[in-house]
């Protein structure tokens, strides 16, 4: 760094560019977010005073973490960094000190300590003063999507689709068709990736298939790994073989994988600032946008499988009295699959939807004409009826 001089504008913005390659055991990265937090805002006629008591406040900030940053580049930029602008700013090594940041309240109104940044709810709550807004997204059956604005869609989308592709997460279903000349199809495999973050986890992958459902990330771990924050990524196994859950504190994301029958399924709560955070060129996920116009189905007209319409109904309005899309979907399911495990899996969904839908009253979705066509008994028996006397009448 010899020879390199910095302004303060630029400094600011190198440091804001760098912390996020920072050592996790080096603590350099607090000291330069103290600098720049008392440097952003410098008004008055001692504005140059104030500047030179936060470069004094940087320097004795660290001295106290140079025993565990010997080896950072991070660290010994800024301490060339701050030689340099105090010799800019003619500031005196020996002087006042910026005071201490005041402490904000935690929603439990007890103070901080520090920024946690691997703790998503209480970081955002310190830099904005009220709670993350958050989304719901799932995936299940043959398959049907809720996406983030809580669209519906019945798709096809056999082989790999992407649920999910942003800064922090990448997740990928793949499909099979659910029976032998069918356009629908069910998820067999899915695969997260927690996608690396310096300042708290490793990267992390995860993999589900049917019959194989682990309560471990593909490395064998239960957790982020063994940076400091760690623990704030973790799986844990809430029903063995049919329902793990994964909470990604660290992004204030939960996600929920379940397997009913032959299929898998996908829930996931996030937020809201994560589910934004991609670029125009991750453009295809299926939570963000639903199914393309040429991948989906209609739940309208069911292909006639082993069972019929009326039972489906009766067997899936045990597990699902409200006749929602929920509902509808599990009807579709079962009538088209034969299979009625379809009914546990629209009833997980719906589980999922109650605990992570950050809106009660948008729990349900209802879509008139969704449903299967289908003739009630009465109807059947009085249209047999009525076929028969016109065929007498004729004769």
């Amino acid at each position: 760094m010899a020879g390199l001089r910095f302004t303060k504008v630029s400094w600011a913005l190198f440091l804001l560019l760098f912390c996020r390659y920072v050592s996790s055991q080096c603590k350099i990265l607090r000291c330069n977010s103290e600098y720049v937090a008392a440097t952003l805002n410098l008004r008055g006629s001692n504005k140059n005073a104030a500047y030179c008591n936060a470069l004094r406040s940087y320097s004795h900030c660290t001295r106290k973490t140079a025993r565990t940053c010997r080896g950072d580049l991070a660290y010994h930029s800024a301490v060339h960094g701050i030689e340099d602008l105090m010799i800019q700013n003619n500031c005196s090594k020996e002087g006042p000190t910026s005071p201490p940041r005041p402490r904000l309240p935690a929603p439990n109104h007890q103070g901080f300590e520090s920024l946690d940044i691997c703790n998503y709810e209480k970081n955002f709550f310190h830099k904005n003063g009220r709670p993350p807004a958050y989304q719901h997204c799932a995936a299940f059956g043959d398959p049907h999507i809720r996406t983030f604005h809580d669209d519906f869609h019945t798709c096809r989308v056999e082989g790999s689709w992407p649920l999910l592709d942003n800064n922090y997460l990448f997740v990928q279903a793949t499909s099979y068709p659910v029976a032998k000349g069918s356009n629908a199809t069910v998820t067999s495999k899915l695969t997260i990736i927690f996608k690396n973050m310096k300042e708290c986890i490793d990267q992390k992958v995860y993999q589900a298939e049917i019959d194989n459902l682990p309560a471990a990330f593909e490395d064998g771990s239960v957790n982020g790994g063994e940076r400091p924050g760690g623990s704030s990524l973790t799986i844990q196994e809430r029903l063995p073989g049919q329902h793990v859950e994964i909470r990604a504190v660290y992004i204030g994301t939960t996600i929920a994988v379940r397997q009913a029958g032959r299929q898998l399924s996908f829930s996931i709560r996030t937020a809201e600032q994560v589910a934004r955070s991609f670029t125009e060129e991750q453009d295809l996920q299926l939570c963000v946008s639903g199914c393309p116009p040429s991948q989906r189905l209609s739940r309208s007209e069911c292909r006639r499988g082993s069972i019929a319409v009326e039972m489906a109904r009766v067997l899936c309005k045990e597990k699902l009295p409200v006749e929602d899309v929920y509902f509808q979907s599990c009807v579709f399911d079962v009538v088209t699959s034969g299979d009625i495990n379809f009914t546990l899996a629209a009833h997980g969904a719906l589980e999922d939807a109650r605990v992570f839908h950050p809106d009660a009253e948008k729990l349900h979705i209802f879509q008139t004409g969704a449903g299967c066509h289908h003739l009630s008994l009465p109807f059947l028996f009085l249209s047999i009826t009525s076929s028969l006397l016109a065929i007498q009448l004729h004769f």
